[in-house]
């Protein structure tokens, strides 16, 4: 059992919420009991999860989408009200951290991603911290990693090719981080993998002989949450469960 401001507390410090400028805020979002004893990691704090972790019992979960959102309306009606009420009827706890935790060293989305995709890592992908450059242990063609990639994270990727070079020296950053694209390119990598991909994504990368590989928001970054849970659970004997709720974006 932990108690619930502590656990705050230890996550934000574990993760550095201070360093970052994010598009939402990090932390506890929405209070609960005091008394942590189960916990639910989850990608995104959508209404199917929080009924999931309700029906489990859970005090308190942990996700990498919470709410809040830089632009979102303030108005609490419809979904928004419907997603409050029942955190707030069950007394449950919303814990998110977004770009904190795409970036930590250990229990990050992309250190995550890389260690289940074998990727070496080298350096970081910005000065943001956010996003990292590695390398592929062989050199693969990008057909052949696009097939690595898919039978990893059980979803078929979208490959645009920039040449008909191998991979060997590769960049990514998890979610909806296309537009780190530039960066891979200063980096002179010969591929970038990120969750999402945009219109203008496949011109740049074909222009600049750069392989893209968009893999999945929600596939890249199912890893980092688990990690998490599962050190916390570790660390005060909590019960934790990671629930999936599928999504092809």
């Amino acid at each position: 059992m932990v108690d619930r401001d502590e656990l705050e507390g230890y996550l934000n410090t574990l993760l550095k919420v201070s360093q970052f400028k994010d598009y939402a805020p990090n932390g506890l979002q929405v209070e609960g009991r005091r008394s942590i004893r189960q916990l639910v990691t989850g990608v995104t704090a959508c209404q199917a999860l929080l009924d999931a972790a309700i029906e489990q019992g859970a005090d308190a979960i942990l996700v990498h989408h919470g709410y809040f959102w830089r632009g979102d309306s303030p108005v609490v009606r419809g979904m928004h009200r419907r997603r409050l009420a029942i955190l707030l009827k069950h007394e449950v706890s919303l814990f998110a951290y977004h770009l904190p935790l795409d970036a930590h060293p250990e229990f990050g989305n992309n250190a995550q991603l890389a260690k289940r995709l074998g990727l070496k890592i080298e350096g970081l992908l910005n000065e943001q911290g956010v996003g990292n450059i590695g390398t592929l242990p062989t050199a693969l063609s990008l057909s052949a990693f696009g097939e690595h990639v898919e039978q990893v994270l059980k979803r078929k990727p979208l490959l645009v090719a920039g040449g008909e070079h191998k991979i060997q020296r590769i960049a990514w950053c998890t979610g909806g981080a296309q537009a780190y694209l530039s960066d891979a390119l200063a980096l002179g990598v010969d591929a970038y993998l990120s969750g999402e991909i945009s219109e203008q994504t496949t011109h740049s990368a074909r222009e600049n002989n750069l392989h893209y590989i968009a893999a999945g928001h929600h596939a890249t970054e199912r890893y980092g949450v688990q990690a998490l849970g599962e050190h916390l659970a570790a660390q005060w004997g909590l019960e934790c469960h990671f629930i999936e709720i599928d999504n092809p974006a």
